[in-house]
């Protein structure tokens, strides 16, 4: 599964026994929440909290709505969030608990201070609409950063965690600014420095210079998977800016050379790299939340991933991102976000108050009736996904990344939690009605979940690419059974254990493997199409393709848990001897099936996805849980990739180019018998008993006429005897028993002649043979009798 993307200690997602959390977030370091200055900005924690008096039901205003260096007005309540009109700024949150509102702006040198540059409280009279508070600025806001302070009931037993001590984040928030460095404390050593949101202006203008959406068809697509900081965070990447946006962009050449047209950013919205910030004696440096799978806002970038500090320029970050996006579309690449719409940074009952818990806890988590937080992401919470203001925030969160930042589609980290039924579920508050026999209690999965019915027949949204990670770490597993419009694809975890099973000569899946081939029909017909199968074989979490082949066993000690976090359950194969230090046969063996797992994944019907350093054979040193590594263990290795060019990355190009020429690997629905045909060890007679290891199939193509692929994965080699096609020869393309370049062999490979004379005595005859563990992939030539 999507698994452990945090310690275990409290973000386990693996053997859950319960859905509530009990778990504390440990910090080292921990940072004094309720330190005072002048006029002095707090975070604190319902721990933290004393005040034990509940508010009048009727605010007071304390403050006069006036400012001395803003003109205020009223405002409006739409939209949400800090929006440039008028030659000034409208605020406007959503807060429907909340008695009293307070805006605190907030300069730059302020904020290093921990002061607060002016508040202006909130009459409820003029500045709220509803449940919406809202007001209306106008004067300097050059770097000027807001939040807000809410007060209302404290009392956790009935969901509220209002303190007017502490100063939120807007949910709205297009940028977030506290700490300028990745991976670098706050002051006094605090891994939790107060944030702020940055305040727009009309200097925000970017130039896209005409880009438009690509809208590529996704049954075209060929995903990777990448890290932003670990893409160009290694020395060996030799540019200027490492480990941020701009690196990427400078970067993209070697996707392009690559054959890669979709890149799948791992998440790049705004969260604390500090979470669980501990040393780790194992390699000498400190423990950092780097996959960043908890975020802290939803519409912000990742400031820390720009290549100038927040200091220089609030919206940095911002520009940053779009000049990626312009840049990767100049070279027809797609960008797709992973977004975390599960789960926010704040944990528990026992996490930090950063902006949603504060503004209005009982919406935005899914809650139990004595306030209890369900767990159903393993990370603390959950989000509400299917309250009627959540959903509209999802939305409204994925529009702006669309028209604003030009993104192709996103991914939604265990997505089957948004079609859990939210807190306080009935339809009247869901649907506007009542239905007879609405008895669904939290947590419970609907059939027609209303923010995927929403997100699916959004005007903007309807042209993207929807990808679900279909399960969640309560145990709703829907790989096949998504809620999916006709429109939405799914991270195919069946694809990964079936073709991991086959390749390493598990008995008992030549079936499933050949439904794989054909792009899962079994979890996709009836309304579906094969490009919904989103086929990978290795992803962020788990085993790298080169570990797959390495270990048998995960070696996850440096994360400082006592290799107790991590999958157990690999599906992998050492080729005979643990680690890297082996035999020579062993490490040949290893080459043949990384081989074979690409192959797998080429020649699939289906969305193909590669894990980023897999096209070089990135090891991990045998870790499948590197969530917390800031480190040469998740950083591409550019030396490693050179290296490399000639070798695996060579075939992992051509098999992606082959791919794209071919137009049979690439269908619009299922393959059927009018042009596909199986095979064994003889042409047209497959053998799918529990002990076979050998799939074969032939392919009819408009462009290659034919392509013959087979796939011998016993530990015995194997004469396969060929399809007979009259006037014509089968030659082989790819063969991965045999050593580079001589494993792809092209028109245009030095010595092809000599190569292809080797095999003619077995072609005439048509024959060919096939060493253990090796696939091969055969093209049609005309036979020339002169």
């Amino acid at each position: 599964m999507d698994a452990i993307k945090c310690s275990s200690t409290f973000l386990h997602r693996t053997n859950l026994n319960t859905l509530f959390s009990n778990h504390t977030f440990p910090k080292p370091r921990t940072p004094n929440f309720n330190r005072r200055a002048a006029q002095p900005l707090s975070l604190s924690s319902a721990k933290d909290r004393t005040r034990t008096t509940e508010p009048e039901n009727v605010a007071v205003v304390e403050k006069p709505l006036k400012s001395t260096r803003f003109l205020v007005s009223d405002g409006l309540p739409s939209p949400f969030g800090a929006t440039v009109r008028d030659n000034g700024v409208n605020f406007s949150v959503y807060s429907s608990n909340s008695v009293s509102a307070t805006i605190c702006l907030i300069s730059l040198s302020d904020l290093l201070q921990n002061k607060v540059t002016e508040e202006i409280q909130l009459d409820p009279s003029r500045n709220r609409t509803g449940h919406v508070w809202h007001v209306f600025l106008k004067g300097d806001f050059e770097d000027m950063l807001y939040g807000y302070r809410f007060d209302g009931k404290l009392s956790p037993e009935e969901g509220h965690y209002y303190d007017s001590s502490t100063i939120l984040l807007d949910p709205y928030a297009k940028a977030i600014i506290s700490r300028d460095e990745f991976g670098v404390l706050g002051g006094d050593d605090n891994c939790w420095p107060q944030m702020a949101c940055m305040v727009p202006t009309l200097d925000d203008e970017f130039d896209w210079e005409g880009d438009m959406p690509l809208k590529l068809s996704q049954k075209d697509l060929v995903i990777y998977e990448m890290h932003v900081r670990g893409f160009t965070r290694h020395e060996s990447s030799n540019i200027e800016f490492p480990g941020t946006y701009q690196g990427v962009a400078e970067k993209l050449d070697h996707l392009q050379e690559l054959g890669i047209n979709c890149i799948e950013l791992m998440p790049c919205h705004e969260f604390n790299e500090l979470e669980y910030y501990s040393y780790n004696p194992i390699l000498g440096d400190h423990r950092v939340n780097f996959w960043g799978y908890s975020t802290i806002g939803f519409f912000s970038p990742m400031v820390r991933y720009s290549s100038a500090s927040s200091r220089n320029f609030a919206g940095r970050a911002i520009n940053e991102f779009k000049t990626l996006v312009k840049q990767a579309h100049k070279r027809g690449i797609e960008v797709i976000m992973d977004v975390v719409l599960n789960h926010t940074a704040e944990g528990n009952e026992k996490g930090p108050i950063l902006s949603f818990r504060g503004v209005d806890n009982s919406v935005y988590y899914m809650l139990a009736p004595k306030g209890e937080f369900y767990n159903y992401s393993g990370c603390g919470n959950t989000f509400n996904c299917n309250h009627p203001v959540v959903r509209q925030f999802i939305v409204d969160c994925l529009r702006y990344w669309v028209t604003e930042m030009h993104v192709d589609g996103f991914r939604f980290d265990l997505g089957s939690i948004m079609s859990r039924s939210s807190s306080l579920w009935d339809a009247a508050n869901v649907y506007g009605a009542d239905i007879e026999g609405d008895l669904l209690t939290t947590g419970t999965p609907v059939s027609c979940p209303p923010v995927l019915d929403m997100i699916s027949n959004d005007p903007v949204l309807r042209g993207v690419k929807l990808i679900a990670e279909a399960w969640d770490a309560g145990g709703l597993y829907q790989v096949g059974m998504f809620p999916h419009w006709g429109i939405w694809s799914e991270w195919n975890g069946k694809f990964r254990d079936v073709v991991r099973h086959f390749i390493k000569g598990t008995d008992g899946f030549s079936g499933a493997f050949a439904e794989c081939l054909c792009g899962s029909p079994n979890l996709y017909q009836g309304g579906r199409k094969p490009w919904n199968s989103i086929n990978f074989v290795c992803v962020h979490d788990g085993f790298t393709l080169a570990d797959l082949v390495t270990y048998n066993n995960k070696n996850n000690l440096a994360n400082g848990e006592e290799n107790n976090d991590g999958e157990n359950h690999n599906c992998s194969w050492n080729c005979g001897e643990e680690g890297e230090f082996v035999s020579i046969s062993v490490k040949r063996l290893r080459k043949r099936q990384m081989r074979n797992f690409f192959v797998s994944l080429m020649v699939a019907q289906g969305v193909p996805m590669i894990y980023m350093g897999d096209e070089y054979g990135h090891t991990k040193g045998g870790n499948n849980n590197t969530y917390c590594h800031d480190n040469y263990l998740n950083y591409f290795r550019w030396d490693k990739k050179e290296e490399a060019h000639d070798d695996y990355f060579r075939f992992c190009r051509l098999l992606i180019k082959f791919r794209d020429e071919c137009e049979s690997l690439g269908l619009d629905d299922f393959p059927t018998s009018k042009r596909l045909q199986w095979h064994g060890i003889a042409p047209e007679t497959p053998d799918w008993s529990e002990s076979s290891r050998f799939v074969a199939f032939s392919l009819v193509d408009s462009v290659k006429k034919e392509i013959y692929v087979a796939f011998n994965t016993s530990h015995l080699a194997t004469l396969v005897t060929l399809p007979n096609r009259p006037g014509y020869r089968w030659e082989p393309f790819v063969d991965t028993s045999k050593p580079s370049p001589f494993d792809c062999i092209t028109h245009d490979l030095p010595g092809r002649e000599t190569a292809m004379k080797q095999y003619r005595h077995f072609l005439d005859a048509n024959i060919y043979p096939m060493l253990s563990y090796s696939s091969i992939i055969l093209l049609l030539s005309p036979i020339d009798d002169s």
